[in-house]
């Protein structure tokens, strides 16, 4: 059974930077494309980045392009998630999700939550103004 554990959340200042890590066990990281989502209060669970399962291809959505870089490590089995020029609109709980894709499917991205087999318990991360 593929398990994720997110890591990094916390607290911090508006314009600062956080660095989120999703270690997955279980199964071979190399194996899955991954991505990011987070959940706001009385939101719904909303895209934030994906990376193709050979990590040749990552998207992000318009709200973090260009502050926040998706990156993985096959051989430490992790995904991390650089958040950079943090401001209070990024506050929320962030998950990670894994979605096993096989070898014809190396460069697929993956952005609906519903395309993903498994996900992590998440990760608080307050921007404080």
């Amino acid at each position: 059974q593929v398990q994720l554990v997110e890591s990094g959340g916390g607290l911090v200042r508006a314009g600062g930077s956080r660095r989120l890590s999703c270690a997955v066990s279980g199964g071979n990281l190399s194996e899955y494309a991954m991505g990011w989502f987070r959940l706001a209060p009385g939101k719904e669970r909303q895209f934030v980045a994906a990376i193709s399962r050979n990590g040749g291809r990552t998207y992000y959505a318009d709200s973090v392009k260009g502050r926040f870089t998706i990156s993985r490590d096959n051989t430490k089995n992790t995904v991390d998630l650089q958040m950079n020029s943090l401001n209070s609109e990024d506050t929320a709980a962030y998950y990670c999700g894994a979605r096993s894709a096989d070898s014809s499917s190396s460069y697929f991205l993956y952005t609906k939550t519903w395309e993903f087999d498994y996900w992590g318990q998440g990760t608080q991360v307050t921007v404080s103004s």
